[in-house]
């Protein structure tokens, strides 16, 4: 991927909450309990669009044995992820 170019849409938005999923996170849930905006979730999804680690979270993703206590350190959206536990 060339710097300032984002990543196929449909493979982020499965990675982003394929993350949530893994950390016991419902993304839908969270936005209909308003504990995360339509606008934050799109964000979230064009933030790991432009973030270039798609490998390294579908190896950790396949890693995933057991509920995440929190997202991984390299994810882009690891604050808001773990702010949503």
């Amino acid at each position: 991927m060339l710097p300032g170019q984002l990543g196929e849409i449909e493979e982020h938005f499965w990675l982003t909450r394929s993350v949530a999923r893994c950390m016991g996170i419902s993304l839908s849930e969270a936005m209909a309990e308003n504990k995360l905006s339509p606008y934050d979730y799109a964000q979230m999804v064009t933030r790991c669009r432009g973030a270039a680690c798609n490998e390294h979270c579908q190896i950790w993703l396949a890693a995933q044995q057991a509920q995440a206590a929190t997202a991984p350190e390299f994810c882009v959206n690891a604050e808001v992820l773990n702010s949503l536990t």
